[in-house]
């Protein structure tokens, strides 16, 4: 906005019609004092101001105007009808004019000199907003880094108080903390502990993980430099986001050398007890059968019934000890599968007429989906042991409904097989434990008979198959077991 000040209203009437026809905003006051209260109070990119005016000439007015803060930096253009002289000149521009014209005016001039100063304030004017935009951001910005140091130096002295090994590595994967554990493995921030030459190298096994963004779990002995023992660690590192991009990685290094001394002596405990029972188990199991057979010869016997449910608990008793045997095998890494092109379909089946024989009549089993009947590569006891655990393992869990269904997909890639029941169901955070080794779900440890490897040894076959096994289940509506065989 323009303001025109003048005594004259005529001389305010003509420099206004100019200015306005020109697209200017245009405001106007007749006297120093107005035109002090209205600068003070709106915004002008350009003051017009008359010299010769009663009571304040213009400049005393210029020369208040630039003690104030607010108006000090608007340009003023003199107009004078008398004080040509020099000397009236330089006062104008001392008391802070830009431009000193005199009167009679030459509209064409007059209006691109102020078109000139009008435009060289708006400039100034976007250049300071721009220069504390600028100031606001910096100083935004220094505040930001201030707090996000603040919270580093918190988190790196939370992470020197952990009794692991703590470190952080940047988005390229390099390491750029640790806390004072690390030297107890590594003589040098860059260079992660040494490894044990039969495990994992972590550098190439991180590298896979940061390329698809996904967190690392993984077990690996490394070397004390100190002692130069290798001991077992649980090597955790997860990625950090920022929107969608990772921002960093924080990693830990576990101790876990003496629990895995434990879980190896419980397992050598396992493999032994299982393989002493087994032979006196066996002996027990023969002798009942001979006294069974011998009572059969009279049908009069009433201890036949005995005998009979004798071998009942005999065998449970082998089918446990065979469990036990089967998870010293995993852990030994002798859990031998023999894959072969087997008819999975007549595998099914035969699980099937498995569980229908020995559970009653009470059981009813439907079949949905495509039946897989054609010829892929697998171990056919191993995965018959996976569908009778499952199918075992619906009836046991569901006392209240005997309904089961068994639905079978196949596509180009694999064929998937789940078991479907409608008993207690699993909690959604429990989900992913059912598959470790002796888990059992509270709910339902004291309510049924087991030890918790039955899924574990499922588990580990289909992996060995290079096949998936999962769960999905809603607490009091049932759960759905299933794994998937690759074709090739």
């Amino acid at each position: 906005m323009v303001l025109i000040v003048d005594d004259n209203q005529n001389n305010i009437y003509s420099l206004k019609k100019l200015l306005e026809s020109n697209d200017f905003e245009v405001d106007t006051a007749i006297s120093g004092e107005q035109a002090l209260g209205k600068a003070l109070k709106n915004n002008y990119s350009l003051i017009i101001l008359d010299v010769q005016m009663p009571d304040m000439d213009g400049f005393e007015v210029a020369e208040t105007l630039a003690g104030y803060s607010k108006t000090k930096e608007i340009p003023i253009v003199f107009l004078s009808a008398v004080s040509t002289e020099k000397r009236f000149i330089t006062k104008g521009y001392k008391s802070g004019g830009i431009d000193y014209v005199t009167k009679p005016i030459d509209p064409e001039i007059l209006l691109l000199k102020v078109k000139t100063f009008y435009n060289l304030q708006e400039n100034n004017l976007a250049m300071k907003r721009t220069q504390q935009n600028l100031e606001l951001e910096v100083k935004g910005r220094r505040e930001s880094q201030a707090t996000m140091k603040s919270q580093i130096d918190h988190f790196h002295l939370m992470l020197q108080a952990l009794p692991q090994i703590a470190f952080t590595l940047n988005q390229n994967g390099e390491v750029d903390f640790v806390n004072c554990k690390w030297y107890l493995y590594s003589e040098s921030e860059q260079d992660f502990p040494e490894t044990h030459p039969d495990d994992h190298d972590i550098k190439k096994e991180f590298e896979e993980c940061r390329k698809r963004g996904k967190a690392m779990e993984l077990e690996v002995r490394i070397k004390n430099i100190k002692t130069q023992l290798y001991r077992y660690h649980l090597l955790r590192m997860s990625p950090v986001f920022e929107g969608d991009l990772i921002k960093n990685w924080v990693g830990t290094f576990t101790d876990i050398d003496d629990q895995k001394k434990v879980e190896k002596e419980k397992d050598e405990f396992l493999s032994i007890a299982s393989h002493e029972l087994k032979t006196p188990l066996t002996s027990i199991k023969a002798y009942t059968q001979l006294l069974e057979r011998k009572l059969k010869l009279n049908n009069e016997n009433s201890e036949l019934l005995y005998v009979e449910k004798t071998l009942d608990q005999i065998e449970k008793l082998n089918s446990l000890i065979t469990d036990l045997l089967d998870v010293s095998k995993i852990e030994n890494g002798k859990l031998k599968i023999n894959k072969k092109p087997e008819n999975l379909e007549s595998v099914l089946q035969s699980a099937i007429e498995t569980i229908l024989h020995t559970s009653g009549n009470n059981v009813k089993i439907e079949r949905h989906g495509v039946k897989p009947d054609f010829l892929i590569p697998f171990d056919k006891i191993r995965i018959e042991q996976v569908l009778i655990n499952f199918l075992s393992n619906a009836i046991k869990y569901s006392p209240d409904n005997n309904q089961i269904f068994v639905t079978t997909f196949a596509d180009e890639k694999e064929v998937r097989i789940s078991v479907t029941d409608f008993g207690i169901g699993i909690p959604d955070f429990k989900q992913e434990y059912v598959f470790q080794k002796f888990y059992r779900v509270e709910e339902s440890s004291l309510q049924f008979q087991g030890m918790g490897i039955g899924l574990y040894i499922c588990s580990e076959i289909i992996k060995q198959h290079h096949g998936t096994i999962g769960v999905s289940s809603e607490p009091g509506e049932g759960s759905t077991f299933y794994f998937t065989l690759p074709l090739n």
